[in-house]
């Protein structure tokens, strides 16, 4: 008994830890939702889907409330950035969400109600699965983390924190059917640095609408392929890269440089961690024989 007491003990102050940098974001008619202080000047981080107006934001920090400016919004990965004006803040604890392993103990703060914190623990449930139907949300490349924690209304923006009260995730409530999802940290950091400093998030774009089809299986083999499937260019926006590098409609896309793209998810992620500018090698089925057609990628 004495042991789990002390484990007890030792839990409770590694959550106190964490409480310090959690603050409370008021950006919406409801619930107020939860945010994270990530630098010691004044950078909150929160849910994207907590901030729904962009004046009038308050933020309140160890009993004392700040007005907020909106620094950058993600929708895709639900992440925004707000600043306030204060220094010498408690930034969290941040550590490499590629850490985390199944049975993990994890637990999540919120303090959507008032000066009060709100707590929740349980485990890491899976990692590297991805949101709504599997695909949702591009910028997850290392997958969303579950777990069992129960988020309560007003916890999205929260951290999700490990048993040394490092932080691993923003808890969000919003990207898929599970509702204890969390934004591993290692997106969180990608995407606060490229919002605090260009305040908008850059991806990489083609200029194609497309869609997966299967592929013969004697075409596959005749051309040498593993993949059964593709994506059938339906659509090249005029003046895009993709026109002008001769992409037609038609066209079936299979592979971007060393890449093999065989469903939509598959490039979606493939173009969220391209910046732009870098010439590839689309690889492509045009009238039965492969072909490749070198092209640009653009930015939106």
């Amino acid at each position: 008994m004495g042991n789990l007491q002390a484990y007890s003990e030792e839990l409770a102050q590694v959550v106190a830890q964490v409480t310090r940098s959690v603050v409370r974001v008021e950006a919406r008619q409801r619930v107020a939702g939860t945010g994270v202080i990530w630098t010691s000047d004044g950078a909150i981080v929160t849910a994207d889907h907590v901030v729904e107006r962009e004046e009038n934001i308050r933020v309140a920090v160890d009993g004392q409330a700040y007005e907020a400016e909106l620094a950058g919004r993600d929708p895709t990965t639900d992440l925004a950035v707000l600043k306030i004006k204060a220094l010498n803040l408690n930034p969290a604890q941040v550590a490499d969400s590629k850490s985390l392993k199944q049975g993990n103990l994890v637990f999540a703060v919120g303090r959507p109600w008032g000066e009060e914190a709100i707590v929740s623990g349980g485990i890491v449930s899976a990692l590297g699965k991805f949101g709504r139907n599997n695909g949702w949300g591009s910028q997850f490349k290392d997958g969303l983390i579950h777990s069992d924690v129960t988020l309560y209304p007003g916890f999205s923006g929260g951290p999700l924190a490990d048993a040394s009260g490092r932080v691993v995730g923003i808890n969000s409530s919003v990207l898929g059917r599970d509702p204890s999802l969390a934004i591993p940290s290692e997106t969180v950091g990608r995407i606060v640095e490229q919002l605090l400093t260009k305040g908008r998030i850059e991806r990489g774009y083609l200029g194609i609408g497309v869609q997966k089809i299967p592929l013969q299986q004697s075409l596959a083999q005749k051309l040498g392929l593993a993949q059964e499937t593709g994506l059938v260019i339906l659509q090249v926006e005029p003046g895009t890269n993709a026109e002008k590098a001769g992409l037609l409609p038609g066209d079936i896309l299979i592979g971007l440089n060393d890449t093999t793209i065989a469903r939509v998810r598959e490039l979606n992620r493939w173009l969220a961690n391209e910046n732009g500018g870098r010439s590839v090698q689309a690889r492509v089925i045009r009238g039965g024989e492969m072909k490749e057609v070198p092209i640009t990628v653009g930015v939106r």
